[in-house]
């Protein structure tokens, strides 16, 4: 198979259309294009951090411009077509996608992390129990247990906040609802109604399903990029995939101008295909976007090496506590720290850095259009 070379504007050109950013409406409008968006992008990330709006909402309005909140409502507890579960951090997942985290659950019921070591089996029954007989239930709804002192931030004082947590992990029990970031479990067959859950898919399944994500949301991948903080052991299975893609001319090596230390594949559909042109379409996007959170790679092609200067002293922040690349078209040229002012019904600038020679009165005029729109979305009620 010749050797295929590709420049970094031909790469940024086809992740941003697999990513949903290069046209206004990829995925159509209305409370449908939610699990479309999901499915496509194989996961939107959840964060409880709350300085703008939450990274999940965030995430799906900048593909869907008339993005509500109640949109993702409505998929998760009416409609049931997404449902929560762990990537490499705590995401939405289309439904249609459960069938490939049903191992990922019995791997972690039979061996929990030690966040869970003091919780047992009958614990686990008792907290199933109670949702089994009360309905879906949040930890407020708990209310006949003994306190115990915390042992970390982000630990309750309640215990059965750890027995709720590990029953989810382990798949017994989903996330039915969330008000705000309170969540709501739910028996994980009842909630979906089903009579038997779907079958597992087979490891082999599961580890094609990580390459097909990968190149649908990414158009051009790399084993780091498909196998993304995951283990030294899932990579190698993955390469093995790979190769044999190669060998069967289902993928096609690729070399990057100024990345040639790095390998890439490609669909070959693709290499046929015409390549999008850069526009001035603007973004300003959460540090959470499946675009930005693989830091290497959006640096390798944006040229710009985001930092999560949050829980950095403010001494120490580059850019301010909560920032936002802006891309332009196939460019990374700005970020924004903001912050919403709830009180005030106010978005507010907290601090404004361009990147490179990217300061311009046009650029100004684009991220100050989009500004509007993105202050409109976050007061919205």
């Amino acid at each position: 198979m010749s050797k295929v070379i590709f420049s970094p504007a031909q790469v940024r050109a086809l992740w941003l259309q697999s990513q949903g950013l290069h046209e206004a409406r990829p995925f159509g409008s209305g409370p449908k294009a939610v699990v479309k968006a999901i499915k496509h992008l194989g996961y939107v990330q959840i964060d409880t951090i709350h300085v703008i709006e939450r990274s999940h909402h965030h995430i799906l309005y900048s593909r869907i411009p008339d993005y509500k909140r109640s949109y993702l409502h409505l998929a998760q507890t009416k409609d049931k077509t997404v449902f929560e579960y762990w990537t490499h951090a705590l995401a939405y997942i289309a439904t249609d996608d459960f069938k490939y985290f049903i191992r990922d659950m019995k791997r972690r019921k039979e061996n929990p992390s030690s966040w869970y070591k003091d919780v047992t089996a009958a614990d686990v029954k008792k907290v199933l129990g109670t949702v089994k007989k009360q309905g879906a239930i949040s930890i407020r709804d708990v209310n006949d247990e003994e306190l115990v002192e915390k042992d970390h931030p982000w630990a309750s004082k309640k215990p059965s906040k750890r027995h709720l947590q590990c029953a989810f992990n382990g798949g017994d029990l989903v996330i039915a609802e969330r008000i705000g970031m309170l969540k709501k479990y739910e028996l994980t067959d009842r909630h979906f109604g089903w009579a038997k859950r779907p079958k597992a898919a087979t490891q082999a399944e599961v580890f094609d399903y990580h390459i097909d994500r990968a190149l649908q949301s990414q158009g051009v991948v790399s084993l780091e990029s498909i196998a993304y903080m995951q283990k030294a052991a899932f990579k190698k299975e993955i390469s093995k995939r790979i190769e044999a893609r190669v060998r069967k001319r289902l993928l096609s090596p690729l070399e990057i101008t100024g990345a040639e230390k790095v390998q890439f594949w490609i669909d070959p559909e693709h290499l046929d295909s015409e390549i999008p042109e850069a526009n001035d379409l603007t973004h300003i996007l959460s540090p959470f976007d499946p675009l930005v959170i693989q830091r290497k790679r959006f640096n390798m092609f944006f040229g710009y090496d985001h930092r999560f200067e949050a829980y950095l002293p403010k001494a120490k922040r580059k850019y301010g506590y909560f920032t936002l690349p802006v891309i332009i078209g196939d460019q990374a040229v700005a970020v924004l720290d903001l912050k919403t002012d709830r009180q005030n019904q106010e978005l507010l600038i907290q601090q404004w850095s361009w990147l490179g020679k990217h300061k311009s009165k046009t650029n100004k005029e684009l991220i100050e259009g989009e500004l509007n729109r993105f202050e409109k979305f976050q007061l919205a009620k």
